[in-house]
């Protein structure tokens, strides 16, 4: 049970996989628009290179690799355009035919593509109907230092964008690295509404190819809303079982497991993702994960991965024949193609672990050496590694920023604890610090606290943390399973983690870990702290089906700056016309609309 290529489902694997890859359906029926994880997809960087900067190095004198980038980024005066259009759209991603969120009628959504330091502005049009919804756009991993109303949170940074209308989002490339962007709406992103995003700069790592963003996900073939609808109900559970996985918005799924009575279109052999990879060279792959729920487990049979940076945080190098990534962690490897011969081909594999609902949990895509016939399945074999029941990341002794940051003093400690609890209509919810978070979507709380009100209802869990400059948080999970923890408009150190309680110890603090989400076990602990950012900052289990269910606080970060923040009047614009649509509409708000 606990062996990569011996966990259950292996049995239908071999099914889905066939004896070749040539698909059964086409690009556009499975994925939309969308060329990712395609031989098509064009290698990183494709948008940069079309457009070159003076002197070849966009961050000019921080080029040196020497650079901190959390002490110092450029500006390079330069903005990148991007227009998104949100609409509903039938495909079948693993075969299975279901109404998609899409974006430009892409799922995967198209990437962003940046350099360190350049300005990214995205104007997004909700074009969702049948029914109608609002949306908004978080920008996983970004600062948005100085613009927190950039952020994409709904009822806490900004109002949602009603639809038939558009808001524009402008905001810096102050880190560098992988990371991707999803809705911040209810549950709306597991329905689709995903993509990547590539942010250059420079880099100690000596690589041939980047081969680009390799997004993991568990898939679901329910509507996000009716999973919802379904958990929150009285006596519902909170475990939401994935149907399938899929790398690159693809995979295959066996339709004669399809239950009686539904008549949503199946295909079997739908078609799984390709990479070519050049016989001898090094290829850099950004693994996101940007499921629903699921910890994946990602491998390349016979193939040895060399990290080099996780989420925003590059790292000192490290090897390892897999990587383990909750929900919204990013993983940067190198990886040379040096195993087989220029006609080989092998399987990569990314597997759902124990700790994640799913009834299939395997997902395959085929990597081909140069002159490897790529409708022809590969043959190799699974790496033997067995399966650790605690669900964590990497030792974090193991994992070592490449620029080291001494972590402060803090000026305040604090214990938040994870509580699974039924209210009083028998509806099962989180508690995250005593508190099941729901927003209010027309009164964002950043907006409420520029307008100088720091008194806020119970039930948006906002804590103020006054002036203190350097936060301490103390995550007690009293619950069995796992939580990626993510923390908005930081990339906070990670002090520790284990089972039960914090004994006081911090892993090497001369230098801890960094990185925006970091999975707490179940029954244990996770210790991060951060350093002031001033806005309101949202702090939540990336698990969306648990956000849905009020895990979620919002952190007030230097109230006093937030005071004095200059909202631009866009800002507002939207507030006026998301107060109009629902005047006259009804928001189907079921769970915290987080």
């Amino acid at each position: 049970m606990g062996v990569i290529g011996i966990v259950k489902g292996l049995a239908n694997f071999a099914a889905l996989a066939l004896s070749n890859t040539k698909p059964a359906l086409p690009q556009k029926r499975t994925n939309g628009a969308s060329l990712l994880g395609t031989l098509l997809f064009p290698l990183i960087p494709f948008m940069l290179t079309n457009n070159p900067l003076p002197d070849g190095y966009p961050w000019g004198k921080l080029t040196d690799s020497g650079t901190n980038p959390y002490v110092e980024n450029p500006h390079t005066g330069v903005t990148r355009y991007y227009d998104f259009t949100i609409s509903r759209g039938l495909i079948a991603p693993d075969g299975y035919e279901r109404e998609v969120l899409l974006v430009n009628g892409a799922f995967p959504g198209p990437l962003i593509e940046a350099n360190w330091g350049d300005m990214i502005v995205v104007n997004v049009r909700n074009n969702i109907t049948n029914p109608e919804d609002g949306t908004a756009i978080h920008w996983h991993g970004f600062l948005q230092t100085e613009t927190p109303w950039e952020d994409g949170a709904p009822g806490i940074s900004q109002c949602p964008i009603p639809p038939g209308a558009s808001y524009r989002y402008e905001f810096l490339a102050s880190l560098y690295g992988s990371t991707w962007y999803h809705a911040h709406y209810s549950a709306q992103y597991a329905g689709g509404i995903v993509g990547p995003m590539v942010i250059h700069g420079p880099t100690q790592a000596k690589y041939d190819v980047d081969l680009g963003p390799i997004l993991l996900s568990d898939w679901y073939h329910k509507e996000y809303h009716d999973i919802v609808e379904e958990m929150l109900k009285p006596n519902g559970s909170p475990r939401v079982v994935s149907d399938n996985n899929l790398i690159n918005g693809k995979m295959n799924f066996d339709c004669s497991t399809v239950a009686p009575g539904d008549k949503s279109p199946c295909t079997n052999n739908a078609g799984i993702s390709k990479f070519r990879f050049q016989t001898g060279k090094t290829h850099r792959l950004r693994l996101v994960n940007t499921g629903g729920d699921g910890v994946q487990r990602f491998t390349i049979d016979g193939h040895t991965f060399t990290v080099i940076a996780e989420d925003f945080t590059p790292v000192k190098p490290y090897k390892t024949n897999m990587v383990i990534l909750g929900v919204g962690q990013r993983t940067d490897v190198l990886v040379t193609a040096n195993v087989g011969k220029p006609d080989s081909a092998f399987w990569m594999r990314s597997n759902l672990t124990n700790c994640s609902p799913n009834r299939q949990p395997n997902a395959v895509a085929a990597v081909y050496y140069d002159k490897a016939d790529t409708d022809k399945a590969p043959t190799s074999q699974a790496w033997n590694i067995p399966e650790d029941p605690s669900c964590t990341n990497e030792d974090l002794a193991k994992t070592e920023p490449l620029y080291p940051m001494a972590v402060p003093k803090p000026t305040y400690t604090q214990t938040m604890e994870i509580e699974l609890f039924k209210n009083a209509s028998d509806v099962t919810l989180w508690k995250f610090n005593g508190v099941s978070m729901r927003t209010h979507y027309n009164e964002p709380v950043l907006l409420v606290a520029n307008e100088g009100n720091f008194t806020f209802p119970r039930e948006w869990n906002v804590v103020n943390y006054y002036s203190n400059s350097s936060v301490r948080i103390i995550v007690r999970n009293r619950s069995a399973g796992p939580h990626p923890m993510h923390l908005h408009g930081h990339n906070p150190y990670i002090l520790h983690e284990g089972p039960g309680d914090w004994d006081g110890t911090i892993i090497r603090p001369s230098n801890p870990h960094r990185r925006d989400v970091h999975i707490v076990r179940g029954n244990g602990h996770l210790v991060m702290q951060f350093d002031g950012n001033p806005g309101i900052w949202s702090f939540h289990c990336h698990i969306v089906w648990h956000a849905s269910g009020g895990f979620l606080a919002n952190l007030v970060v230097e109230p006093k700056k937030v005071d004095w923040l200059r909202i631009p009047r866009d800002v507002e614009r939207n507030c006026k016309a998301w107060d109009w649509w629902t005047r006259f509409n009804v928001v189907p708000q079921i769970d915290s609309g987080a």
